[in-house]
């Protein structure tokens, strides 16, 4: 097979819009635009097709077509792809419409396999569940100002903290779809929430930053940026407008960071410089009780009975705790301690006492406090003096012996390194190691996750277990349920693990970090994203329901397929450092933008000299770009594509004299988003940006397109440079930053960035390049012509002979080798070479006639990569969501009358067929297939296990400081059931015999009842022993001054007291719920407290009931069985 040739592509239609007066026509239009009456044939006889076989075309393809929709089958009749017939008579087209023919494409060798292969892409992802689509991932640019921070889930709801409030869904809800158009506050959805299931939102209030579920009482209490927290009711109906605070009340001076509701029901909240402050229930109780009009008071009151924990402990101007931010809160409601954690020290306290038990650092080693603040950073220090012994020592050299260049690039090279190694120091020292995540797992231990990805077990008394390393990527959240830990990565990354810390199971989940995980109810356990979408996952997954509801979501693909079409149009020119005339733009740009969606542009040596490419290494160091000339290009392109009223610049990347911008006409924009830029250079020491890439990524109507504008090494012999220069940006570009469109600061690349572009590989070993569905390379590649002299190079372009010289272009051939640009294409160059030429003088005749006379050569170039596989033409591929994304090419022509530089200008059209998910219509069906499917039905029926348990009695009175032990029997022959109690109630008898019922923050205890382990797991066939005391308090007065409470709780210890404790029973599969209930009172005719007069420690007097005194329960079924699918809170 002749490896000259090219596959035609077929005829593509074109709509009729009106040519701009002011082009001027190009010395290659006739080429360009006529119809080749051989297409298949060069201009000697040869046959053109790609690098690598390509199959002719499927002329069966529409018997397929019979079976799909009609929508479908429109769509692809319409489409470009469609080709059929390569007659235009067979085409049904309008002949008063224009016909151009899609370009014939060379395919580069080496693609296929390995990080060059295209990323796999279905309709229902193969390897990992099928998901729960609550929130898509909506487009970054919509959520300014409402980013989702923070989720949580209460019985039937599942609640979000937004930037700017709170939004909650019903889960009766979860499955319908979205409210399409967007709308605000006073009604409809936001802009990127057209697709979410419906749900309400709260009026506008400051950022929430941390929330914790009350299910006792109904209420989710928050917590805000501006200090405050507040209360939201569960049951507030919809009215059509938002829904409102319940209570509030100013808890920290600064940000509320993190919260959590002890076993007493008491909040707990913490805040930046170490603050912890506790909110007893007593205060909260009262001042939930008034009215709306009395609240104003109630909040001031409650202020002042905080109890300040730093206070506390600070002796003498000494405090045991570390200044560092409070990040996280744990209740151990298993032993009725709090954990209050920051990054890289804990602290362990009785939730009961407000004690201080223990603080102790990462490695569990206890701590004598000392602020890291006072102590001096000498790292800095050191960096600080080899910055200066390396300036002096450059001093030091012979000033003779080196130009200005080499001593300004020298010096501010050692100090971008030195900034990239202080900006650095601690991604690679402790913060590697900082606390991410923590978690209560029903057995009772703490799992706390770290920076590098290790996830540690500690005992309730902060002793470290175990540690275990399943992923290298940093740990950001937990979740527990029944026998297994959920935990959430920042590499979107979810494992299960068991209670052992054995590794169960696993996905990507997400292609972003997931900061929070909740379980919800129907079993599903729910994951936030850092993009903000959320899903969910069965709580029995990774099972074999999975594969029956993949394979019956994957039969209903094309109810939720939708189909668009893009137009591109790609520039690249190296201006040599000139600025162009409008008629060059509009000659380059302007004249083919009136039918295109995007246009991007990559410029080349905007700005040189060595000056300049000094300053702006040491700018990229800290995070700058941009320059006058950068801007200057920017503004004059926006003019030229009537920025403002047609087109608007969705974002753009400069380094050095490199410049990527991309825009989009206004009714398009809206469908453009997660704009990410990235620079890789590739000039001195990878260093200096004369030579390099910058790149864009964006999604576009939901898939990933990059463009990467690139500079690559110059002279004919520099070819393996130029393939490593290549290969460097391949492996190396990381989209780490958001696109600059307003502040150039914002989007440079920073030291950790560029730190971070030495690995820049995923979990999968692939570069983030590679995860792309459409990837375009343009630029200058500096690929020269070889094996052909100066004079027979103008005698071939003077005759357009372009066959032959094509067969001495380096490029092709290192394509053809497969040694660069693996995998990629490129559409059939039919214009002359494009470099070098004198400036402003046209004609073929302007080619380089000074003394070098550089041979001419297509320097300038666009290469391309779609989803399709590397044998496969545009004419062959059908688009669907296992190949979303396929282009052909329209236009591939360079602009021979434009002469402001010694390189002309090139551009190409594309046209593209995109297929995208309705993530609307799939969760329809994707709940039709969980409630109406009988196989799965009845698969998960099998799952939602909850094992027989029995308990030893249902009423329990205590006298004095009695110690009663409740012994819960799991009577199941394989499956272990896990319990934990909570107070349902209290009811306080009075002389007058009347009874108040109540039940405290989070289902919490009383003060006077300790019930110790209230959680645990009970093996097949095994009892669980679990203590009922009385407690006294024996500082009761200093405490209650404490709290301003006294009299509250001096006269609740004088009255008979009765709780109704609630033994909930769930499975390891499903959130179904089985509760014993267990009555327990105590007589205080008889408490006696007996107090140590040496040390006032009390002693208790031990009443083990005997086996008598108990009422055996048959069976669950004799338990409260009316609370099924209550969630554990």
């Amino acid at each position: 097979m002749d490896d000259r040739s090219e596959q035609m592509g077929p005829i593509c239609e074109l709509p009729q819009r009106p040519r701009p007066k002011t082009r001027k026509p190009s010395l290659d239009d006739a080429r360009i635009y006529g119809l080749s009456p051989s297409p298949t044939s060069s201009s000697d006889g040869r046959d053109e097709k790609g690098g690598e076989d390509q199959d002719n075309v499927d002329h069966d393809r529409m018997a397929h077509l019979i079976e799909r929709p009609e929508f479908v089958n429109q769509f692809l009749e319409r489409t470009p792809s469609d080709s059929s017939s390569e007659d235009p008579s067979d085409n049904h087209t309008d002949p008063t419409q224009p016909l151009r023919r899609c370009l014939p494409e060379f395919t580069g060798a080496g693609g296929g396999t390995g990080i060059f292969k295209a990323p796999f892409r279905a309709a229902v992802h193969p390897a990992r569940p099928p998901a729960l689509e609550l929130r898509p991932h909506p487009l970054r640019e919509t959520q300014a100002g409402a980013f989702v921070r923070t989720i949580a889930c209460s019985g039937n709801q599942i609640w979000a903290g937004l930037e700017c409030g709170l939004r909650c869904w019903d889960f009766a809800d979860a499955y319908r779809p979205g409210f399409g158009a967007p709308g605000g506050e006073d009604g409809g959805g936001r802009r990127g929430d057209e697709d979410t299931a419906p749900y309400r939102e709260s009026a506008r209030v400051s950022p929430t930053l941390c929330m914790v579920v009350d299910a006792g009482n109904r209420l989710v209490w928050t917590g805000h940026r501006d200090g405050k927290i507040r209360s939201w009711s569960m049951d507030q109906k919809p009215e059509g407008g938002p829904f409102r605070e319940g209570f509030a009340w100013h808890a920290h001076r600064g940000p509320v960071l993190s919260m959590t509701i002890s076993s007493y029901g008491d909040i707990w909240s913490g805040a930046e410089g170490g603050a912890v402050k506790v909110w007893p229930w007593e205060s909260l109780e009262k001042s939930l009780s008034q009215t709306t009009e009395e609240r104003h008071m109630a909040a001031l009151k409650l202020e002042r009975a905080c109890i300040d924990l730093r206070n506390q402990v600070t002796v003498n101007g000494v405090c045991q705790l570390s200044s560092s931010d409070v990040k996280h809160l744990l209740s151990d409601n298993t032993r009725a301690k709090v954990w209050s954690a920051g990054y890289l020290s804990y602290a362990l306290w009785d939730a009961r006492t407000k004690e201080l038990l223990k603080v102790f650092n990462i490695d569990g080693q206890i701590e004598n406090r000392v602020d890291p603040s006072s102590v001096p950073d000498t790292n800095t220090e050191d960096d600080q003096v080899k910055v200066k012994s390396v300036s002096t020592s450059k001093k030091e050299k012979s000033q003779g012996s080196m130009s200005f260049f080499q001593r300004s690039r020298n010096a501010l090279i050692g100090a971008a390194d030195a900034v990239r190694r202080v900006a650095t120091k601690g991604v690679l020292g402790d913060d590697n190691r900082r606390t991410e995540a923590l978690a209560l797992s029903v057995d009772g231990t703490i799992w706390i996750g770290y920076g590098n990805g290790q996830v540690v077990q500690w005992d309730g008394n902060g002793n470290r277990l175990q540690e275990f390393q399943h992923h290298s990527s940093t740990v950001r959240c937990f979740c527990s349920f029944g026998t297994r830990l959920w935990v959430g990565y920042a590499s979107g990354t979810i494992q299960i693990l068991d209670l052992d810390g054995n590794l169960l199971g696993g996905w990507v989940a997400h292609c972003k970090s997931i900061i929070k995980m909740a379980v919800g109810c129907d079993n599903y356990i729910f994951t936030l994203a850092n993009h903000g979408g959320i899903r969910g996952w069965s709580l029995t997954s990774p099972s074999p329901i999975d594969n029956i509801v993949r394979s019956e979501l994957s039969s209903k693909e094309l109810m939720y397929t939708k189909y668009e079409n893009v137009k591109i149009l790609i520039g690249t020119w190296n201006v040599g450092q000139e600025r162009a005339s409008p008629d060059s733009l509009i000659s380059w740009l302007g004249s083919a933008a009136y039918e295109v969606d995007i246009v991007v542009s990559g410029l080349q040596e905007v700005e040189m000299g060595a000056g300049f490419l000094a300053m702006a290494a040491a700018k990229e160091s800290v995070g700058l770009e941009g320059s006058a000339n950068g801007q200057w290009w920017l503004d004059a392109i926006g003019r030229t594509l009537d920025e403002g009223t047609t087109f608007e610049r969705v974002g753009s990347r400069q380094l050095a004299g490199l410049l990527i911008s991309v825009w989009a006409r206004k009714n398009v924009r809206p469908h453009i988003g997660d704009i990410d830029a990235a620079a890789v250079p590739c000039g001195f020491g990878r260093a200096i940006g004369n030579k390099g890439a910058v790149g864009l990524r964006m999604r576009v109507h939901d898939r990933i397109i990059c463009f990467v504008n690139c500079h690559f090494a110059a002279h004919l012999e520099a070819v393996n440079r130029r393939n490593a220069d290549f290969d460097h940006v391949y492996r190396t570009m990381v989209f780490s930053r958001q696109s600059n469109t307003l502040n150039p600061a914002a989007a440079g690349a920073s030291a950790v960035q560029l730190l971070r572009g030495a690995n820049a590989q995923s979990d999968d070993g692939k570069p983030e390049l590679a995860d792309a569905d459409m990837v375009v390379f343009l630029g200058d590649f500096n690929y020269r012509l070889h094996g052909i002299s100066y004079d027979e190079a103008r005698d071939f372009v003077s005759q357009r002979c372009f066959d032959w010289l094509r067969e001495r272009d380096q490029l092709r051939a290192e394509m053809k080798a497969g040694k660069v640009f693996q995998g990629l294409r490129e559409g059939l160059i039919k214009f002359p070479p494009t470099y070098k030429f004198e400036r402003h003088q046209a004609g073929l005749g302007g080619y380089d006639s000074s003394e070098k006379k550089r041979i001419p050569a297509w320097c300038d170039r666009i290469l391309f990569r779609d989803n399709r596989a590397i044998s496969m033409a545009a004419s062959m591929a059908d688009c669907s969501l296992q190949c979303p994304v396929i282009s052909s090419i329209l236009l591939y022509e360079a602009c021979m009358d434009v002469t402001d530089s010694d390189h002309k200008p090139v551009r190409s059209t594309f046209n593209i067929d995109i297929a995208r998910v309705d993530e609307s219509i799939r969760r329809q069906e994707f709940g039709g297939i969980i409630l109406t499917n009988e196989e799965v039905r009845k698969s998960y029926e099998e799952l939602r296990i909850v094992p027989e348990t029995t308990v030893s009695t249902d009423s329990i009175v205590l006298q004095n400081q009695d110690t009663t032990i409740l012994r819960i029997t799991n009577k199941s022959g394989k499956e272990k059931s896990t319990f934990q109690i909570i107070c349902e109630g209290q009811s306080i008898r009075d002389t007058s015999a009347s009874e108040q019922s109540r039940a405290r923050g989070a289902f919490g205890f009383p003060r006077w009842l300790e019930v110790t382990p209230a959680t645990g797991v009970i093996k097949p066939g095994q009892t669980a022993e679990v203590s009922i005391c009385h407690e006294e308090l024996h500082t009761l007065e200093d405490i209650m001054d404490g709290i301003g409470i006294s009299q509250t709780w001096c006269s609740e210890d004088t009255r008979d007291k009765e709780v109704m404790l609630g033994v909930k029973i769930t499975g390891n599969f499903c959130s179904d719920v089985i509760i014993h209930r267990v009555h327990v009172r105590h007589n205080s005719s008889s408490n006696t407290a007996h107090i140590d007069s040496r040390s006032g420690s009390r002693r208790p007097q031990t009443n083990r009931s005997q086996r008598s005194d108990y009422r055996h329960l048959g069976n669950s079924s004799d338990a409260y069985d009316g609370m099924r699918n209550f969630r554990i809170p």
